[in-house]
C-alpha cells in the first residue's frame, strides 16, 4: 500500500522510522543510552542514590524506587522552549511524561531486589520530532539495564532485578489510516493519537489513547495496537542487540 498522499517521507503504514541506540553515551552516569526516533533524540542517564524517598522510610516500605525526570532543552523544537527551571514549575506535560516513564521501568523491576536505594532517570530531549516519550521509555530501559549491571558487578545487587524488557510507540490515525511511529507533522494531523507501552512479553504496561477530532471503533483500536505490537518487538529487539542479550 502506497501512503505517499498519507507519510511525507514516504514509510509504509507499519514501518518505523530509523531507531538507533547507543549505550554509554554519558560517561558520568551509572548507566546511559541516547535514544533516537528519526530526528528524535534523548539522552537517558541513571544515578543511584544510597537512599530511599522519606515517604517509604515513614511507611517502612522495603526495597527500592525508580523515578525519572524529563525535560525538552531549549533548542530541541523550532521554537525556543524556555526551561521550566525559570518558570518556577513543572508544566502539566512534563510531569505526566515523567511520571509515565517510572511507572513504565517500576512495572518491569523487582523493587525489593534493587535494595534501598533510589535509582534516577533523566531524560533529556535533544531534538523533539514526534515520539518523544515513547524514546524516552525505549532508551531508559537500556539506561536502567546496563546501571543494574554496574550494580551486579559491584555486588550491591545480588539477584538480577530486572523481570522483563519494556518499550513504547506511538500510534495514530492520519488521514483515515492506521499509521505507526508518528513523527511531528503526522502527530500534528493525527485524529486519533495513542501511545502504547509493553513488555516483551506482549503485555501492556499502559495505552494512552485520544480521539483528538473524532471518535474511533473498536476495530481501528485493533488495528492500532497490531501495529504498536509490531513496532516494540522490533524495539525490543533493537534493546536485546545494544545490550548483547541472546
Amino acid at each position: 500500500m502506497s501512503t505517499s498522499s498519507v507519510r511525507s517521507d514516504k514509510r509504509q503504514p507499519d514501518e518505523m522510522r530509523r531507531v538507533r541506540i547507543r549505550k554509554n553515551y554519558v560517561r558520568t552516569a551509572a548507566g546511559s543510552a541516547l535514544c533516537e526516533f528519526g530526528r528524535t533524540r534523548v539522552i537517558c542517564a541513571v544515578t543511584v542514590e544510597e537512599e530511599v524517598p522519606r515517604w517509604m522510610k515513614e511507611q517502612k516500605v522495603s526495597g527500592g524506587w525508580i523515578t525519572s525526570e524529563y525535560q525538552m532543552l531549549p533548542y530541541s523544537t523550532a521554537l525556543r522552549k524556555p526551561r521550566e527551571s525559570t518558570r518556577g514549575r513543572v508544566d502539566g506535560r512534563t510531569m505526566e511524561i515523567q511520571r509515565l516513564v517510572g511507572r513504565a521501568m517500576r512495572a518491569v523491576i523487582d523493587l525489593e531486589k534493587i535494595g534501598p536505594r533510589t535509582i534516577w532517570i533523566d531524560c533529556d530531549v535533544l531534538e523533539a520530532d514526534g515520539g518523544t516519550r515513547t524514546a524516552a521509555i525505549t532508551g531508559s530501559f537500556v539506561a536502567l539495564a546496563l546501571a543494574l549491571r554496574k550494580l551486579q558487578q559491584q555486588k550491591l545487587v545480588v539477584e538480577w532485578p530486572i523481570k522483563q524488557q519494556v518499550a513504547a510507540v506511538s500510534v495514530g490515525i492520519v488521514g483515515g489510516v492506521p499509521l505507526l511511529d508518528l513523527n511531528y507533522e503526522e502527530d500534528a494531523r493525527a485524529s486519533v493519537d495513542m501511545n502504547v507501552v509493553m513488555t516483551d512479553g506482549g503485555e501492556y504496561v499502559e495505552v494512552q489513547g485520544t480521539g483528538e477530532e473524532q471518535t474511533f471503533s473498536k476495530t481501528q483500536l485493533d488495528q492500532m495496537l497490531q501495529l504498536a505490537g509490531k513496532g516494540i518487538r522490533e524495539l525490543i529487539a533493537l534493546q536485546r542487540r545494544t545490550l548483547g542479550l541472546k
